[in-house]
């Protein structure tokens, strides 16, 4: 009896001190999550001829981790209330300024464009725009069910950002 009490003792001593490190490891590793959270703030359409329409999105996101988020890719798709999905063709800065020149429509650039290799620092909230081109009418994209900008990090995490 008196070895099943020691032995029970020892135990439960064992597995605090296993408790006690996992949850040492879990702690220290708790900036090491990469994510974007974020949401969209602002959409605008503009037609570009009869069958071509521009959107920008202005969005803000947050990068909580202790490592820069650095973009490889973003893609903007927009789904119509069939559940069809098409493509938008995303614009580069220097052809966003222009856009907004040539757009009156659109009002104020406010924001950086978010591209290819772009960094958002740790622990910061940024304020970013997407524009992207569709080969759909502006009533088309007005009546959608939803867009999806979705980015891709370098290494490999994806985040999506809808705006329905």
């Amino acid at each position: 009896m008196n070895l099943n009490k020691t032995f029970l003792i020892a135990f439960a001593v064992a597995i605090g001190c296993i408790a006690l490190v996992v949850a040492g490891v879990l702690y220290m590793q708790r900036g090491a999550h990469i994510d974007l959270p974020g949401k969209i703030l602002k959409i605008r359409t503009a037609p570009l001829d009869e069958n071509s329409s521009i959107v920008v999105f202005d969005f803000r996101i947050t990068n909580p981790a202790d490592y820069a988020f650095v973009v490889r890719t973003v893609t903007v798709a927009m789904e119509d209330a069939a559940g069809n999905s098409a493509d938008g063709m995303v614009v580069s800065e220097a052809d966003a300024k222009q856009l907004f020149a040539a757009l009156p429509v659109l009002g104020q650039k406010y924001n950086d464009t978010l591209i290819l290799r772009d960094k958002i620092p740790p622990h910061t909230t940024e304020d970013r725009m997407v524009a992207a081109r569709f080969e759909v009418p502006e009533a088309k994209l007005n009546s959608r069910k939803r867009f999806v900008i979705t980015v891709e990090e370098v290494d490999g995490k994806v985040v999506e950002y809808t705006d329905k």
